[in-house]
């Protein structure tokens, strides 16, 4: 037995999603039962669709955490669904080669499609928008080389399409040396979704406990055994640990850093450009700078990011380093905003590749772990729901191996 999650204060400030329907959602304060076929660790995204995979294998799935509902690293996204993955192509292609980091950039744009199609099949209520996504030349990446990065997606299958600097002027107003627009993103409101799929998959037989804490687990060949903090044990044929930043101890990885980012919401003084609306934006740049407009026409923007995991604790810096990227998009965009009417900071897990680490635990049988999503939580969420839920169904995901925990 081993004390296995860290305890960490996963966003400060006030989210823009800060009072998410949690309070709809049916769940208890310990399990009703001692035995289940998969324990779900964490009731963000990225527990919510672990969760609906496997319950829509017929599963008997408990899902618990030591918060309410949806009241962790979830609250503090920006909801920019991007099949873009931190790392550019070109990048990841000499990181890992060629081969591998087209199936994981074309992995990523599928899992857009694939939320989209899960998004309305379900029916979720929760602001979801397909959209287009601007990446814009900055201090990391000049016209040759965001050049170099769009043939690459080109021989990647994927669809972009590559804007000179007198073409960013002329359809965005923004003077940038060089562009490239992809269609495969999205956004939306993440508290709602989280709580949406969550509704979904208890009335369909899932449990749900909150304010129940895992104190440390057994695991065996046979199953494993969870014990909780006044609540007795649980056992289960699996364990995935969907506990964002406050990282599964045998998880940790050298490769794997937390580092601190800030965010905000504000409302323009004026009318927004058209495309606005529709495409987000982010640069390459760092510290690089994303943005895009809510389903009630807010700005959501974010970036700043430090290499400090305990900076976003900083009340000061909330409001320097949110005043800051305020001014940055005023500047880049010559729109007007009002002060933020939200400022929120985070800490982040990061890789040196841009990619997560899903699955199997070496060493831990029957136990699966999910980190280090950097910006692209929902979007590798919605992968590793697949890759999971497909190893605890005795089969093979065909992109298991791009992010799989090394032993």
């Amino acid at each position: 037995m081993l004390n296995i999650v860290e305890n960490r204060d996963l966003h400060t400030g006030v989210p823009r999603w800060a009072r998410p329907p949690a309070q709809i959602l049916p769940h208890g304060s310990r399990p009703s039962k001692a035995v289940y076929d998969a324990v779900v660790v964490g009731t963000g995204i990225s527990g919510a669709l672990m969760a609906k995979a496997l319950t829509e294998k017929g599963l008997g799935v408990l899902i618990i955490d030591k918060r309410d509902p949806v009241q962790g690293s979830t609250l503090a996204s920006t909801a920019m669904i991007q099949h873009e993955i931190d790392v550019p192509l070109r990048d990841l292609s000499k990181k890992i080669g060629t081969e591998k980091a087209q199936r994981a950039w074309r992995r990523s744009a599928k899992a857009v499609e694939d939320l989209s199609q899960l998004i309305a099949a379900s029916a979720y209520d929760c602001d979801f928008q397909r959209k287009a996504t601007l990446f814009l030349a900055g201090d990391e990446m000049g016209h040759r080389a965001m050049k170099d990065e769009y043939e690459a997606r080109l021989a990647a299958r994927l669809q972009a399409s590559y804007l000179t600097g007198s073409e960013v002027q002329n359809r965005f107003n923004m003077h940038r040396t060089a562009g490239i627009v992809s269609i495969a993103s999205a956004s939306c409101n993440p508290a709602k979704l989280t709580a949406a799929i969550l509704n979904d998959v208890c009335n369909n037989g899932a449990e749900l406990v909150s304010n129940c804490r895992v104190e440390d687990f057994l695991a065996t060949n046979a199953d494993v055994t969870l014990r909780l903090e006044d609540a007795g044990k649980v056992t289960a044929k699996s364990a995935i640990f969907c506990t964002g930043y406050e990282i599964f101890k045998p998880l940790r990885n050298e490769a794997h850093n937390i580092v601190s980012t800030w965010a905000l919401s504000a409302k323009p003084r004026s009318a927004v450009p058209d495309w606005l609306q529709t495409i987000l934006v982010w640069e390459a740049a760092d510290p690089y700078l994303y943005f895009r407009m809510s389903e009630n026409g807010e700005l959501i923007a974010g970036g700043e990011d430090e290499e400090f995991e305990a900076a976003h604790f900083n009340p000061q810096k909330l409001v320097i380093k949110t005043d800051l990227i305020l001014k940055k998009i005023e500047a880049l965009t010559g729109l007007s905003f009002y002060p933020p009417s939200h400022r929120w900071a985070a800490p982040f897990g990061t890789t040196a590749t841009g990619l997560p680490l899903i699955g199997a635990v070496p060493g831990q049988p029957n136990i699966y772990g999910v980190m280090g999503f950097g910006g692209n939580g929902i979007t590798f969420s919605q992968i590793a729901s697949q890759i999971i839920s497909a190893q605890i169904d005795g089969k093979t995901d065909p992109d298991a191996d791009l992010f799989a925990f090394k032993s």
